[in-house]
């Protein structure tokens, strides 16, 4: 077997006799996957080997993250936005440990992921090898098994094929979420003689399963309520079209969950708010009027977040139906007078049906004449703080950055909002100019993305690249904290050796801002929240990124966004924000205080 050494001259890929690695990599060409996300090192090189030659045929390559949880926000972003498996991997020992932040996250988040980890050679295992993670060691096996949906160790080349199509197949399967193989190194570099034994496309393309009677109740609950609430989650992307088409067909009101924000043009004329978490009193108002008779609540997982805390009043009552297709999800609304379970597309598929809703449906509710402009655009809910969303004053409030966000970018922009203050400022008050307002469309297009049950900070850092590469021609944001900048902001020069257009907008405060308004709203000892002060316009320039100081309203519109979009590579925003303004986290507070 030729051994190739990465750091000398390729070996043509026709004279290597391939190896594990690279039946794997076979794999990942069979599903569509373009990139492995990572980190590499000594036990993991067999499969960078592999990647090498892949590369060189134009198949799937390694993107190299600056830590490995990075990498796994990256396969999270890229698996969000093109619905395939995103795949990520370290190598033995402390690789895998700083990984498993990003596992977590995907798997609180049923995000479909391939995780690989390296192990030192087996015949190391137990002898004090350097970074020996086997039962033995630090057992990483061990300690993904409770973020994992399918988690082992390949011990032997026998094992390999199956353990890896049962690993994809879980991952991708429902709920969706990481699965993770362990191969020590000198297994992953055995030698492959036979051609792939599985079609993995074929597996995967299972049938659309749903509860034909639960859906005959839907239609019959729909067809009865005199005044519907439909409110969304984000496992609803897959049927949001119909669903969307439903609501203008039906007049009903609508509202979100955070999760779900980024599915729903905010601009619709029914839609009402985000209810939860950051959201809107008008959300909230909507489910308390008492003529409200039917709450359709669909791919919704009701955590904290999306369930405004568990709030019985409004929410978690008599008037639910819940529609799911992951059926952990149902055990968290008991209460509901309907459970429907199946595949969401196909369940609103079948009503659309029932409904006789034809093409003439899948109409804009509302016409505007301007992709990059608020004409025809109009909100039919308030917001907390209308006077700081309005506001010229220096340093600019964090209100006002997220009106202004959507005006200079383009119309198809993504925009990702990490964990802490972000996410509040951005739940709340940042309104991507979505046309979208019924009929077929991307299921996947969603402007506005979060990761909200695990609230990772940094989480958006390394998704937005992820984001980027699935969506090459699309601008992507990412909005973040200082404090997660200072983790994560390294990852930056991912972006750069990539040529990304990424913008990343630091909402600069010298603070743990969650941290240091949630001490005042609870009054709690107001400490270890204040961070040092950070000229990140400087380390990002050092890096070798375009940055911008931003102090005012003023500021920020005099910047070039056209210009900026269009350039290669990234571009870093240092704003300088109000750090006295209070988000919208009461919700938050209000749980602290009563746990």
């Amino acid at each position: 077997m030729v051994n190739l050494d990465v750091r000398s001259d390729p070996v043509p890929t026709a004279l290597v006799e391939l190896e594990l690695a690279d039946l794997l990599v076979e794999y990942l060409d069979q599903l569509g996957v373009e990139y492995v996300f990572g980190v590499p090192g000594g036990a993991i090189e067999p499969l960078y080997n592999a990647l090498a030659r892949s590369e060189r045929r134009g198949g799937v390559r390694a993107v190299v993250a600056r830590h490995e949880t990075g990498a796994a926000f990256m396969a999270d972003g890229y698996a969000r936005n093109t619905g395939k498996l995103g795949v990520c991997c370290s190598t033995t020992g402390p690789g895998a440990t700083n990984m498993i932040t990003g596992v977590a996250s995907a798997y609180e988040n049923n995000v479909p992921m391939l995780v690989i980890t390296a192990q030192t050679a087996i015949s190391t295992f137990g002898k004090g090898a350097i970074q020996d993670s086997s039962c033995t060691g630090i057992n990483t096996v061990g300690l993904y098994q409770h973020c994992t949906r399918y988690n082992t160790l390949i011990s032997h080349a026998a094992q390999f094929e199956h353990k890896l199509a049962t690993a994809i197949m879980s991952a991708m399967g429902s709920p969706a979420g990481p699965a993770h193989i362990s191969v020590p190194r000198d297994v992953m570099a055995k030698g492959s003689p036979n051609p792939a034994k599985y079609q993995l496309d074929q597996l995967l393309d299972r049938p659309a399963l749903l509860d034909s009677d639960a859906v005959d109740q839907l239609y019959q609950e729909l067809s009865n309520a005199q005044k519907p609430v439909f409110i969304i989650g984000d496992e609803a992307c897959d049927a949001i079209g119909s669903i969307l088409s439903l609501v203008v067909a039906t007049g009903a009101e609508l509202i979100v969950t955070p999760q779900g924000k980024g599915l729903v043009s905010p601009y619709h004329p029914q839609f009402k708010g985000v209810f939860g978490f950051a959201g809107h009193s008008a959300a909230r108002e909507v489910l308390l009027d008492s003529s409200v008779d039917l709450v359709v609540a669909i791919g919704a997982r009701f955590g904290e977040f999306s369930s405004n805390a568990w709030d019985t009043e409004t929410l978690l009552n008599g008037k639910l139906v819940h529609v799911e297709s992951t059926e952990a999800n149902l055990t968290r609304t008991p209460m509901a007078r309907l459970h429907v379970r199946g595949c969401i597309g196909t369940v609103f598929d079948r009503i659309i049906e029932k409904f006789g809703i034809d093409d003439a449906h899948y109409i804009r509710a509302v016409k505007a004449k301007n992709d990059d402009s608020e004409v025809g655009f109009e909100r039919h809910f308030k917001f907390d703080d209308e006077k700081g969303y309005l506001s010229d004053a220096t340093p600019i409030k964090p209100q006002r950055l997220m009106r202004d966000l959507p005006k200079l970018f383009p119309g198809h922009t993504r925009f990702l909002v990490d964990t802490g203050n972000s996410l509040a400022w951005g739940t709340h008050y940042l309104h991507p100019f979505d046309r979208r307002f019924s009929g077929k469309r991307e299921q996947r297009g969603g402007l506005f993305s979060a990761s909200v049950d695990f609230a990772s900070m940094g989480w958006a850092i390394g998704s937005a690249i992820g984001t980027a590469l699935a969506c090459r021609t699309t601008p992507v944001v990412c909005i973040t904290g200082d404090g997660s900048w200072l983790m994560s902001g390294q990852e930056l020069t991912v972006a750069i050796e990539e040529k990304l257009s990424v913008v990343f907008v630091i909402l600069n405060d010298s603070a743990y801002g969650m941290v240091k308004h949630g001490q005042t709203l609870t009054g709690a000892e107001p400490t270890a929240s204040q961070l040092a002060k950070v000229d990140f316009c400087a380390v990002a320039k050092a890096m070798g990124a375009e940055a911008f100081i931003v102090n005012s309203p003023a500021e920020l519109n005099a910047l070039d966004i056209k210009s900026i979009c269009k350039k290669v590579g990234p571009t870093l925003l240092d704003v300088r924000i109000d750090a006295n303004e209070k988000p919208p986290i009461g919700l938050r507070t209000n749980v602290l205080q009563s746990g």
